[in-house]
């Protein structure tokens, strides 16, 4: 028993020692898990990067839309936290950039593949999907029978034999090619596009630039609306469930992610969202829009008004077109039960003021509107120097005027707080306005006042214009 001894010694301080090891491998992951999702919460942001195209993300009319736009808006608020969409049609960047911990999220429909699990964790699928082949449609086509027609387009994946076919880089779309050509026993020439999106790419099938090209369904049948001489009738796989991305081990985080889509996918908002933009028969109808954002750089048809006024008060003319947003639509003939009119709603006290009446030109009332704009300026100048900071007061006096903003200024001195700063300084006191506690405070003027609407509007009108400045050009 003596001789065994030392061995048995040896042999529990070597399983100890690898259990011990093993213990702290699992901390070790535990603790980035929670890391992550801590994180998160700390910063109080989420950071999701997305797609710019006419399903995930755009700009139309000045409103910002999209099925995944949508869906981050109402995951935020279901994780309570603050959204910061970022845009990237690079899927190559996108990957490195959620590995590197830069993105917390890859809110993009991905197909889920063997590769793509060895890099990134999915999250519950968010829907299914097939890969279609996009060719165009023979000239003369609509006036074709069926069996011409057909005989004229590829219908069997052998007939991919020898030819060219154009897909953006990194996608699932070269993967399942080179598989097919496995499969057929024969060469199919594959393009990866790297500067190109999807939709870009179907764009040049459809005007007769490239061959041939793969798609998801749900994509190549949202095309096919803008694009009527497109084929999508071959299928090329078998249906593949499509999830959004996280890092690698960000389990905390995945699973509040899982918790809202398991709680949600199958409610009639989220059957209404998805219809919306993959299965809207009118979708067409503002593909071609000068003002949907992939198409240039207008957000109305007032935008060079907005931009000869915004000039000469020295303020981003996003910025206005925001705030015009936010009070009337882009609509000149909406009037308020207070009898604030035209695009920029002024008070009938403040369009006298400034030259302006119910005969008023459009063009008359934002002139009038921006001159408004630069007056508030002026008066707030004293109180917070920086300019980018001032615009957020601005904007707060032009909602509920300039001596409830005052009162704020004058409550946040009174507490400590640093009056020239808006976010959790002025801005908290202005919310809370509607609270006796600060309304009859002796430091105030203006009294009551329900402080939601004008911290609201701020907030509304400033997440707006960033998402202008991201694809709308100055």
């Amino acid at each position: 028993m003596r001789k065994w001894f030392p061995i048995i010694i040896i042999f529990t301080v070597i399983l100890s020692a690898c259990f011990s090891g093993y213990e702290d491998s699992e901390n070790d992951k535990n603790k980035k898990q929670a890391s992550n999702w801590e994180k998160i919460k700390k910063r109080g942001r989420l950071i999701a990067v997305t797609e710019y195209n006419s399903t995930d993300y755009f700009i139309y009319r000045g409103q910002p839309m999209g099925f995944q736009y949508e869906l981050l808006t109402h995951l935020s608020e279901y994780l309570g936290l603050e959204l910061e969409i970022v845009l990237s049609n690079d899927l190559d960047d996108s990957f490195v950039m959620l590995k590197d911990g830069e993105y917390d999220l890859m809110a993009i429909n991905l197909t889920i593949t063997s590769d793509r699990k060895k890099q990134i964790d999915f999250t519950t699928p968010i829907g299914q999907t097939r890969q279609i082949l996009v060719q165009r449609k023979p000239d003369g086509w609509s006036n074709m029978r069926f069996k011409e027609y057909d005989s004229q387009m590829i219908r069997s994946r052998l007939d991919l034999a020898k030819k060219d076919v154009f897909v953006k880089s990194n996608t699932a779309f070269a993967e399942r090619l080179k598989s097919l050509s496995e499969e057929i026993g024969d060469t199919i020439y594959i393009h990866e596009m790297e500067n190109y999106s999807v939709e870009e790419i179907i764009e040049l099938v459809a005007n007769g630039d490239l061959p041939l090209t793969v798609c998801d369904e749900n994509v190549a049948k949202v095309n096919s609306t803008y694009h009527p001489n497109i084929d999508i009738k071959t299928n090329l796989s078998f249906s593949q469930n499509v999830a959004w991305g996280v890092q690698k081990g960000a389990d905390s985080l995945r699973y509040y992610l899982n918790l809202f889509l398991t709680n949600n996918l199958k409610k009639k908002w989220f059957a209404n969202l998805y219809n919306k933009y993959y299965r809207n028969p009118k979708s067409s109808q503002f593909y071609n829009s000068e003002f949907l954002s992939l198409n240039g750089s207008r957000i109305s048809e007032y935008d060079d008004i907005i931009k000869k006024y915004s000039k000469k008060i020295g303020w981003d003319w996003r910025m206005v077109a925001s705030l015009i947003y936010q009070e009337s639509r882009f609509n000149p003939q909406v009037e308020s039960w207070s009898g604030a009119s035209g695009l920029m709603q002024l008070m009938p006290g403040t369009a006298e003021r400034f030259g302006i009446n119910e005969e008023s030109s459009t063009a008359e009332n934002i002139k009038g509107g921006t001159k408004f704009l630069s007056w508030l300026d002026d008066q707030l100048k004293p109180q917070v120097p920086d300019s980018i900071e001032r615009v957020k007061f601005v904007l707060a006096s032009y909602n509920v005027g300039l001596g409830h903003v005052q009162d704020a200024i004058r409550l946040a001195k009174k507490n400590n707080k640093d009056t020239a700063i808006w976010d959790d300084n002025v801005a908290y006191y202005l919310l809370h306005k509607s609270n006796p506690k600060y309304y009859n405070d002796p430091v105030v003027k203006y009294g009551y006042c329900r402080g939601s609407e004008p911290y609201n509007y701020v907030a509304d009108v400033v997440k707006r214009y960033n998402e202008y400045i991201k694809v709308i050009h100055d």
